[in-house]
């Protein structure tokens, strides 16, 4: 074996800040090179026997039998590979990323369920991962280790050699100089343990001599009771390899007949009251509805890494004015102190999140819902509420990040995006899958659960999917304790985009996040507009606003889009009415009234004269004030919220463009063919204007010239020949004197503006009756835009 490279300060010190296990330069050297299969250690035990050393221990729960015989049965008491050896008790090296290794306690050996060699591993911690520096020792050894209250089980194919845990008495005489030297055996496998440690809460045991407290397999429960009963353990856990107290406690032992011979234990009879009914520990751990949370709730929390959003900073004006404020409050980025009508969802992922970070599982949930329904935002509240748990010492720690679909240019980045949160290093896409496919695989006892919010997820669907597969596949994993919480805006994503095997992955752990009905978004809106003074926005504007949306999206977002943009408008009324109050005052005053009798005419006018003036004066008042948001404020709001820009300029059109368009139309709808020709368009357009009832088409688009006997007409020969299509409809044969004809004027013009814009096709030949002609928008556009329009109502746009 080649000898072990020297680790330079600088890779020592990228260890030591990037936290785990101790530094391990001599991989693999007590197994060796070649991997021979774990066989298990037997000895014979007695069943009735018993054993009150393992009564008390783990290794009862899972009942260490290869093979039944009678009364006799072998029990697993060690493992072996080659010639090395382990047995329960020893303290051994686990396998980390690269020269790392976990140092556990050997608590039980077992078969797991795929046939697989376990081992049930009491935990030892170094000092650096004690997160808490307030809390945390500062006279620490140079290779000291805590005891800590955790357990995990893991494959015996983990296990990288023997490790020596003594007291600093016995390691000073086996090392005077404090130091191990490299070409010791001892090197990077003696530990110094004098106390007992949980670094969640980071509480420490007294001082012990570990050799006076531990000697062996029989030592475990001691050991155990120890460290458990001196250490703060703020929230209780359901680990799968934590030792079970209930073990001891829901057995008792028979009576002990004369003969001497021990019986089966029997199992106690828990008692309750008759009238309750026993609640399971989780629920009480976990209240059946949370409330979000409030704004002092929100203060104690950390900041933690959600996607940065545009940064607004606002001027000391800004609160100056009550529209000014209120448009402020209305805004979408506005962050509100809680978030109202999402309390069953709220509850239903804090319940999610709490219990897979409190067992250190990985999970995945699917969180779909139609845009504006407070997805991300009650996902960021409840992991603003845990973290906040997390800094009470009510929570296991864990690590938050954000990826967002949108803001993305490349899926693989996601990669890059996870491997950042969790280790702080920039890297590559690919080489982050590959660092990230062996953190998620290996091992790690005290490895932080990570929750990952993928935001957008539609836009993370790559040809071949495997963004999609990877983020699925590694909750999966035994140690990854990885938390997918993934959002789309669509229910059925996963049935109509991502493959059977993603969709599996993905799990059936749903929450649809319905659209808001009118009731809840007025209560939203509501909510923003309490502190706003003056009572700017009308109650019933707010609930017309309500109904709108709710009847079509239930989007919360489109509607403070609306009420904001009406809070916009009415603060344009208010300052155009103060300032035509300020240039009435500037004119002169009206003369004083003389003195008249009762009884006068001038009395009788003047008093005819103050009643009209009283009767305006009500209807002024009845009237709406500017500066308030009104229903019909909040109809200017939505007409301008739901008209594109295309709409918005096809109303804009003179009355000949949109005369020309009504023309285009109805003959499209009487041929059936999607092209008109330009001179059965302006016989069309006759046709629509002699027959509509619009006084303004009449007496400004038809003119009617009087033909004499000889078929001149007043107009000349050179304004006919101007506009061939102007005179489309006075084509006709010369008829008596004194006959008429109608012809549409303007209609070339509105052909040639029409086609400039782009919003019609035309062909160019050499006469222009005969080019053909093509709507190139679409037709529910043009009808859309122009259907309410009085000026050409009547014109076939209803």
């Amino acid at each position: 074996m080649a000898p072990a490279r020297k680790r330079s300060r600088l890779e020592k010190a990228k260890h030591f800040l990037k936290g785990g296990g101790v530094i391990r330069d001599d991989s693999d050297d007590e197994l060796g090179d070649v991997d021979h299969p774990w066989q298990w250690i037997f000895a014979e035990k007695t069943a009735n026997s018993g054993d009150k050393s393992l009564d008390n221990n783990a290794s009862t729960s899972r009942k260490r039998k290869a093979s039944a015989a009678g009364q006799n049965e072998k029990l697993i008491v060690g493992a072996q590979m080659g010639s090395f050896k382990c047995r329960i008790g020893d303290a051994v090296l686990l396998k980390a990323e690269g020269n790392e290794a976990w140092v556990g306690l050997i608590c039980d050996l077992f078969d797991g369920e795929d046939g697989e060699k376990m081992a049930n591993f009491m935990w030892f911690s170094t000092p650096k991962e004690i997160r808490n520096k307030i809390k945390k020792r500062t006279d620490v050894m140079e290779n000291e280790l805590y005891l800590t209250p955790s357990w995990d089980d893991n494959p015996l194919t983990t296990v990288n050699g023997k490790a020596a845990v003594v007291s600093p008495t016995a390691f000073a005489k086996r090392h005077p100089s404090g130091r191990v030297p490299r070409t010791s055996k001892d090197f990077g496998k003696i530990f110094v343990c004098r106390r007992g440690c949980n670094t969640r809460t980071a509480t420490y045991t007294e001082e012990f001599v570990w050799e006076d407290l531990y000697g062996g397999e029989t030592d475990i429960p001691a050991l155990i009771q120890l460290v458990k009963s001196q250490t703060k353990a703020t929230r209780k856990r359901s680990g799968k390899g934590a030792p079970p107290d209930r073990d001891t406690e829901e057995y008792i032992a028979a009576d002990e007949e004369d003969d001497g011979v021990p019986k089966t234990p029997k199992k106690r009879r828990r008692l309750n009251d008759a009238a309750t009914t026993p609640t399971p520990q989780r629920a009480k751990l976990t209240p059946k509805k949370f409330l979000t949370p409030t704004s002092k709730r929100i203060v104690i929390k950390k900041p933690l890494e959600f996607t940065p959003l545009g940064t607004r900073i606002l001027s000391p004006s800004v609160l100056s004015s009550p529209f000014q404020l209120a448009r402020n409050q209305l805004h979408v980025s506005a962050v509100p102190a809680s978030l109202p009508c999402r309390e069953d969802e709220f509850s239903e992922v804090y319940s999610v999140l709490e219990k897979a970070i409190t067992d250190g599982s990985g999970s995945c949930i699917y969180i779909a819902g139609t845009p504006g329904t407070g997805k991300t935002a009650t996902v960021r509240e409840v992991v603003a509420q845990l973290n906040a748990s997390v800094l009470e010492e009510e929570l296991d720690d864990f690590i938050f990040v954000e990826i967002n679909g949108m803001k993305v240019t490349d899926p693989h980045q996601s990669y890059s995006l996870l491997w950042e949160a969790l280790r702080g290093d920039r890297v590559s896409p690919s080489h982050a899958l590959e660092l990230l496919d062996r953190e998620f695989s290996a091992p790690s006892p005290r490895r932080v659960p990570c929750v990952v919010l993928m935001d957008e997820l539609d836009q993370l669907v790559t040809k071949n999917q495997s963004v999609m597969y990877n983020f699925f596949n590694w909750p999966g994993l035994r140690h990854s304790r990885l938390i997918v919480l993934a959002v789309a805006n669509t229910m059925d994503l996963p049935e109509r985009t991502l493959s059977n095997k993603i969709s599996s992955r993905l799990g059936l752990h749903r929450i649809t996040f319905r659209g808001y009905t009118h009731d809840q978004l007025m209560q939203i809106i509501q909510s923003r507009l309490e502190n706003v003074p003056g009572n700017i926005v009308h109650p019933d504007a707010v609930q017309f606003a309500s109904r709108k949306v709710a009847a079509v999206s239930g989007d919360a977002r489109r509607a403070l889009d609306i009420c904001r943009r009406a809070v916009e408008i009415a603060e344009t009324e208010a300052l155009d009415a103060n300032t035509n109050s300020t240039n009435e005052d500037d004119a002169p005053l009206p003369d004083t009234p003389s003195r008249t009798g009762r009884g006068s005419k001038a009395s009788k006018g003047t008093n005819s004269n103050a009643g009209a003036e009283s009767t305006l004066q009500k209807k002024a008042a009845l009237a709406p004030k500017p500066g308030i948001v009104t229903i019909a404020t909040i109809k200017r709001a939505i007409a301008e919220a739901t008209s594109s820009p295309l709409q918005q300029y096809l109303r804009s059109l003179p009355l000949a463009s949109k005369l020309f368009l009504a023309a285009l139309l109805a003959r499209i709808r009487r041929t059936g063919i999607a092209e008109a020709v330009l001179g059965d368009v302006a016989d069309e357009a006759k046709r629509l204007g002699t027959m509509s009832q619009l006084k303004d088409v009449k007496d400004s688009l038809l003119v009617e010239e009087a033909w004499d006997s000889l078929g001149a007409s007043r107009t000349t020969l050179a304004e006919l020949n101007s506009s061939a299509v102007n005179v489309a409809g006075a084509t006709r044969a010369h008829g008596a004197a004194g006959d008429k004809v109608a012809r549409v004027l303007g209609m070339n013009s509105a052909a040639a503006g029409l086609l400039e814009a782009g919003l019609i096709g035309m062909e160019s030949r050499r006469g222009e009756r005969v080019g053909r002609i093509q709507l190139t928008v679409g037709t529910e556009e043009v009808l859309l835009a122009l259907r309410d329009d009085d000026s050409v109502k009547g014109l076939g746009f209803a």
